[in-house]
């Protein structure tokens, strides 16, 4: 049986960026030196260079990938998805997923955004419309004469909710799973 790649061990790239993330979240992007990340990883600063650019570039990459598997896999649950409702569900299960395994890539998103190199920032802000419509065109297929708008406003208000994942407190990421899809579904679907 083949491995897929989600099974085998994360290349140093992905250990570099996991470890950034770690980094960056709890000080921030400017509070983290070349020589941090590096001795973070197991390597000198300088060998961090044998992998990316610069700091800039980990920050680069860091926020483009995720905005990036974000939209692959939410379209992969659109599509197979019976409906809209169903599609859906599918989207607030795969955010909620993501925000509770990936906790220090919201913050690090929320705070360092004005760090990150302008080609980045206008990559990463149209993956996020792409992923914004996304969403809202389900929710405009659920909801009778529902604009363009209000649709992206409600797929921003879920994406507010479940990415709170950092600030909730001590709830098992279980129970935290369970409450977050109730509570955005509840705000997402129309009245029964």
């Amino acid at each position: 049986m083949a491995t897929t790649r989600a099974e085998e061990t994360p290349t140093r790239r992905e250990q570099i960026l996991a470890t950034a993330a770690d980094l960056f979240a709890a000080r921030g992007f400017h509070g983290v030196s070349v020589a941090d990340l590096g001795a973070a990883c197991g390597i000198s600063g300088p060998a961090l260079y044998k992998h990316f650019a610069s700091k800039d570039a980990v920050l680069a990459e860091m926020l483009v990938t995720i905005s990036e598997r974000l939209l692959d896999v939410g379209r992969t649950r659109v599509a197979r998805a019976d409906d809209a409702d169903a599609a859906l569900r599918g989207l607030v299960d795969w955010h909620v997923e993501f925000a509770l395994h990936h906790r220090a890539l919201i913050i690090v998103q929320d705070r360092d955004w004005e760090s990150l190199p302008a080609d980045a920032r206008e990559r990463v802000r149209s993956l996020q419309r792409e992923y914004v419509d996304l969403w809202a065109a389900q929710l405009r297929l659920l909801h009778d004469g529902l604009d363009l708008t209000a649709a992206r406003a409600m797929a921003h208000a879920a994406f507010g909710l479940i990415n709170s994942t950092p600030r909730t407190g001590s709830l098992p990421d279980p129970s935290l799973h369970d409450l977050l899809i109730e509570m955005a579904l509840r705000a997402l679907l129309p009245p029964a």
